[in-house]
């Protein structure tokens, strides 16, 4: 007769052959998040320090003491007094020597081939920290799952952006040109951004993870994410509306606010040099320029309150302090802006004024995230 066994027998027999791991996202290879994460901040404060270098390279005219573009061997600066006179040499053929600084000196020369020298090398530092860095996830496996594309892509915006650089530096070789056109100023900006927001974006993605992703994005805030998503294509327009006026040096041309020398709209704002046409006002005159940046930026400041207005009323309180920062910074930047108006585009002004708008868009780009992927408080916390 067979022996009574337990209604727990079953249970307890087959215990041990129960797997105890979790589902298919917690098994799945993760690569190294923080690793990566890491890398690409140490590249998104290195793009920050290009963008400042660059503009203090526009600021002080040194953007075409460089006529050539050398990938590789630019990587080196003049070695010697002999070296150093054949670049002055190149330089005293272009049209901004002969017209704007005919009689400089070989040591006022070296001040602004320094600026443009440097400007390029963190260019080539970047690409190279880039190529090296995913070089060695790649071949460690170290990339998360799904990643592989965009760091790649990273790269490749950066190479665009270096073959851009030399595409806006030709424009002021030839003719009469003094100085690099802004619309292709404009678009090397405006490049800039793009791969910062990218990386940005990358960052605070990768700060937490897959699963963590996933749960956040049923508590999405459509709404929110959209208007913020307007936020962001504002900010960007007004950025490029920036770099015209840095490109044709609007900014020293109306030192004063409210007003613009005594008027609301420039009277001359339509005249274009040669009877041109009237469109090239839009780009080339520094009344219009300026006055679309200030019109834009008013704007601006007024949309981005009303976002603010919106995220406030988040039920996280992770993104309604998002919103906050981004409302700060945004009067900052406007406070900075009528600076940099007054001072007549004081270099350090000028610059800090720019470092402003990477951190309003880093910002906004946050507030986007948050409103994408929220952090769940908890009452007993005090985080909701």
């Amino acid at each position: 007769m067979a022996k009574p066994r337990s209604i727990f027998e079953e249970v307890q027999g087959n215990r041990s052959a129960v797997p105890t791991g979790g589902g298919m996202i917690d098994q799945a290879p993760k690569g190294s998040r923080g690793a990566v994460r890491v890398w690409l901040v140490a590249l998104f404060l290195m793009v920050m320090a290009m963008i400042a270098v660059g503009g203090a390279t526009r600021l002080t005219d040194s953007g075409l003491s460089i006529t050539e573009w050398r990938p590789v061997t630019g990587a080196l600066p003049p070695m010697s007094e002999a070296h150093w006179q054949q670049e002055f040499d190149k330089y005293r053929l272009i049209p901004q020597y002969e017209l704007v600084n005919k009689g400089m000196s070989l040591s006022d020369f070296k001040t602004i081939y320094w600026w443009e020298w440097g400007h390029r090398q963190l260019g080539r530092l970047i690409g190279l920290v880039w190529g090296v860095g995913l070089l060695y996830f790649w071949l460690s496996r170290r990339i998360p799952p799904g990643w592989t594309g965009r760091l790649i892509w990273i790269g490749a915006l950066g190479g665009l952006q270096g073959a851009i650089g030399w595409w806006m530096v030709s424009s002021g070789l030839t003719g009469e040109m003094v100085r690099v056109a802004s619309y292709r100023l404009a678009v090397h900006l405006g490049l800039a951004f793009v791969i910062l927001g990218f990386i940005a974006w990358y960052v605070l993605l990768l700060g937490r993870s897959e699963a963590d992703l996933m749960q956040a994005r049923r508590g999405r805030e459509g709404r929110l994410f959209s208007i913020t998503t307007g936020l962001v294509h504002f900010a960007f327009l007004q950025i490029l509306l920036g770099a015209l006026v840095a490109g044709i040096d609007a900014g020293r041309a109306f030192p004063t606010w409210p007003d613009m020398n005594g008027e609301f709209f420039p009277s001359n704002a339509l005249y274009v040099p040669d009877g041109g046409q009237v469109w090239r006002a839009f780009f080339e005159n520094e009344g219009m320029v300026q006055f679309l940046h200030r019109m834009s930026g008013y704007l601006l400041f007024v949309f981005g309150l009303v976002v603010w207005n919106r995220g406030r009323k988040s039920p996280h309180v992770a993104t309604r302090r998002a919103y906050d920062w981004v409302a700060v910074m945004l009067f900052g930047q406007v406070v900075l802006g009528i600076a940099a108006v007054l001072t007549a585009a004081h270099l350090h002004v000028a610059l800090t004024h720019q470092v402003g708008a990477v951190i309003l868009w880093v910002l906004i780009l946050r507030a986007r995230h948050l409103a994408q992927y929220p952090v769940a408080g908890s009452i007993r916390k005090g985080t909701a």
